[in-house]
């Protein structure tokens, strides 16, 4: 019998902590530190160094920059979720005056909203954030770059907007609507705006000789809510397993659910990752990943969680460029799930109560023309209808009030699932977005559009 605590096998740890290894030796890096997450419980810590005994651990401090626009995605779904702001509605709605208030809060939450993709030189990233004191400054005078909501097009800029339209509505600066609202309840204590001890040092490592370059570390002022956060290993261990669930006190799950949909279209050629709303979304070995990756001069960091495996991976580098650090925390997610693959849970029947008879006698195949399908009555009471052969058009459903059923997914995310009955109660057909779904293909005693043949099913020789 296993137990979600169990600790990985030896032969995995040694391949965790070899994929690490490599990764700090090849991408001459002054340290990497990571951490595995499963089933709810830190499973794996590694870490390696060039400093004989003083290797990180997973209280040591790391900047973790555009990490950082996940935990400013959060705050803005928090003030939807409120009814303090409607993610259609215009930037210009509640942060008069930046030039561009035309875009919608979706399309800065997505990188759609067609910005530049950082602020005017100097270069933000390794100047003080007192440079540019105003959104002005941040902006610049070239400020689309692209028609709103057309494409995916990654902007620093567009999070520093996010950031004062929480500050505009919440009264509070980022920093401490942050702390209170996300930090203070999920216990991450030792996640900051500015370093705290122990921290690791940045380092730039020269590309052609092994020496190093000290790397400084800015307040980026109102940049910050882009890229400013320092954070631990087991610090965004706890905040995966927030975007796992959800969690209520921060963000119920069906909002967690909603910052993992894509919002844009990908980038031509990009056609394995997608972005949400400040989540990135890619495939690795045919898992769906979510996470976010980060840099600024001196470190690299990576956060991924696998849902369908329930693992997930956090990755830091004291150097500017040289480890993937992206890559690997995508090959620890592998690693575990390939190694020791996640053992389901047991099934167990439907509650007595929640075998309603209605609902049962809905189950089993039904017809779209000739392509069988199965509806199935779920463990939530929610339906489910899948092509028999695994293809076609799939979907879960959850009821609604009046009687009907809304799409949660797939092809038919948001239609409206009907169960149409007789004068005497009995069921005719479903109707599924216009589509009929009959008990026997083509039914002669439902609607079916287009009417049936009267003469019936026949032969060759007919």
């Amino acid at each position: 019998m296993t137990t979600p605590a169990e600790q990985l096998l030896p032969a995995t740890q040694r391949a965790l902590l070899h994929r690490i290894a490599t990764a700090q030796s090849d991408g001459r890096s002054p340290s990497v530190v990571a951490a595995v997450r499963r089933q709810g419980q830190t499973v794996w810590n590694g870490a390696r160094t060039c400093v004989d005994g003083h290797a990180p651990d997973d209280d040591t401090q790391f900047r973790i920059g555009s990490l950082t626009k996940t935990f400013t995605a959060v705050l803005v779904l928090r003030l939807r979720d409120e009814g303090l702001v409607d993610l259609a509605d215009p930037l210009e709605k509640y942060l008069p005056g930046t030039g561009v208030g035309e875009v919608t809060i979706h399309q800065l939450l997505g990188h759609s909203a067609g910005l530049g993709a950082e602020a005017p030189a100097p270069w933000w990233e390794r100047t003080p954030g007192s440079l540019r004191p105003e959104l002005a400054d941040v902006l610049g005078e070239q400020t689309r770059m692209h028609t709103p909501g057309r494409r995916h097009h990654y902007s620093n800029p567009g999070y520093t907007l996010l950031g004062a339209l929480i500050e505009a509505v919440r009264g509070a600066s980022w920093a401490q609507v942050l702390k209170r609202e996300l930090l203070e309840p999920l216990g991450m204590r030792r996640t900051s705006p500015g370093p705290e001890a122990p921290h690791a040092g940045g380092w730039a490592v020269h590309p052609w000789a092994d020496a190093m370059l000290p790397e400084p570390a800015e307040d980026l002022g109102l940049m910050a809510p882009a890229g400013q956060l320092w954070s631990t290993t087991a610090d965004l261990l706890r905040f995966a397993a927030f975007l796992a669930e959800g969690d209520d006190r921060v963000l119920c799950a069906a909002s967690v659910a909603e910052m993992k949909t894509p919002s844009a279209p990908p980038e031509p050629g990009d056609w394995e990752g997608g972005y949400g709303l400040g989540l990135q979304l890619i495939r690795s070995k045919g898992r769906t990943l979510v996470g976010h990756t980060g840099s600024l001069p001196g470190f690299l960091a990576t956060l991924w969680f696998c849902a369908e495996e329930d693992v997930a991976a956090v990755v830091f580098a004291n150097a500017t460029s040289g480890p993937l650090v992206g890559e690997v925390a995508a090959d620890l997610v592998n690693i575990v799930a390939e190694a020791e693959p996640r053992i389901p849970e047991p099934w167990r029947p439907l509650p007595e109560a929640d075998v309603d008879a209605e609902l049962l006698a809905l189950t089993g195949p039904w017809y779209w023309g000739t392509r069988t399908n199965i509806l199935r009555l779920n463990a939530d009471r929610g339906l489910e209808l899948r092509g028999l052969r695994g293809d076609g058009r799939g979907a879960r459903f959850t009821a609604r009030p009046d009687g009907t059923w809304i799409g949660l997914d797939g092809y038919y995310a948001g239609e409206t699932l009907r169960i149409v009955r007789n004068d005497d109660g009995s069921v005719n057909h479903l109707d599924l977005g216009s589509f009929v779904f009959t008990r026997e293909p083509y039914d002669p005693t439902a609607s079916v559009p287009g009417g049936v043949d009267e003469n019936g099913w026949r032969g060759l020789g007919s």
